[in-house]
């Protein structure tokens, strides 16, 4: 009963710190830096009296800090997810979150459970890390997949605005008052760089390296193409809308075809581990007969490397590329 009530306190001390993160984030940068907030984060940034120079600056300061920082040791893990993601905390502030949520699981760990003090070092760190790992995947995989789906009603605005008379700069403009966060704020951080001088198709191709977006790479070199040869680039863009909507639709019926067979794959890596922890839990002196033998260690690394050979082939298996 011991063993199940200390894994009980585990999971909720992980729980607990990975909630955590979310609300030190909203609470330092405010609500729309969400990305389920409806109000757009440069507006709002804009509304409280900072300055169009200011903002633009914050932003970009923020969209490349991580990237920047792939150097530095184990850092570099978490760099591209949190570019990704566009992390507002600098890299500096994600290692000092991290050192503070594995002090907080330190001392629930040790309020909690009477585990040796080493242990709880070690799997206090080891939450403080994993939780923010794990909430900036989430939050990375959530961002690029809210873009992904913006970016056709995002061109397709392009158009209409340019069929109507607006010049590109201007259709800039509105798509990033039109379309709500995350692509909103990052096409109105491209149209105030196009305001100051930057050349469009650069900051489109920047933009589309930072995400590794193929999309918006194809969307780059459209614009670059059409600024260098000339051309009506509303029946270009008008083009491309139409292939990143099927590209979009085949992406989503692609997943909806592998679903069933990645649920199964999953289930049968975690089943395994499922087991020993319910054998564990439930009869913990299971293993004492044969623990002692020496044929028990090299048994178990047989068996853990058949099971993380099995992870990466399930995997393989469904992962189509497309």
């Amino acid at each position: 009963m011991a063993i199940s009530t200390d894994l009980i306190i585990y999971v909720v001390v992980f729980i607990a710190v990975l909630l955590l993160v979310e609300g030190i984030y909203l609470t330092v940068f405010g609500k729309s830096i969400s990305l389920n907030s409806r109000v757009n984060r440069r507006f709002e940034m804009l509304e409280k009296g900072g300055n169009r120079e200011e903002v633009l600056n914050q932003l970009r300061k923020e969209m490349g800090q991580h990237l920047k920082s792939r150097q530095v040791p184990l850092y570099s893990i978490l760099a591209e997810k949190a570019q990704k993601a566009n992390i507002a905390f600098s890299p500096v502030q994600l290692i000092g979150i991290m050192a503070l949520l594995a002090m907080i699981s330190f001392v629930g760990l040790t309020v909690g459970t009477a585990t040796s003090a080493p242990l709880r070092a070690g799997v206090a760190l080891g939450m403080g890390v994993t939780a923010v790992f794990v909430w900036i995947n989430n939050k990375a995989k959530k961002r690029m997949s809210m873009i992904e789906e913006q970016l056709p009603e995002a061109v397709e605005l392009m158009v209409r605005s340019l069929r109507v008379g607006h010049p590109f700069s201007s259709a800039l403009t509105i798509v990033s008052k039109e379309v709500p966060d995350p692509l909103g704020t990052e096409m109105g951080v491209i149209a105030d760089e196009s305001a100051y001088g930057r050349d469009v198709g650069e900051a489109l191709k920047d933009m589309a390296e930072r995400l590794d977006m193929q999309d918006m790479r194809f969307l780059a070199v459209a614009v670059s193409i059409q600024q260098q040869s000339g051309g009506n680039l509303a029946e270009v863009l008008e083009g491309l809308s139409k292939v990143i909507r099927s590209r979009f639709k085949l992406f989503r019926r692609v997943k909806a075809i592998t679903a069933e067979s990645k649920w199964s794959g999953m289930f049968l890596s975690l089943f395994p581990l499922g087991c020993l922890l319910v054998i564990l839990v439930g009869k913990p002196d299971y293993y004492d007969t044969v623990k002692h033998t020496a044929a028990f260690i090299p048994a178990c690394l047989v068996v853990a490397g058949f099971l993380v050979a099995n992870i990466f082939i399930m995997r393989s298996l469904v992962d189509i590329k497309v």
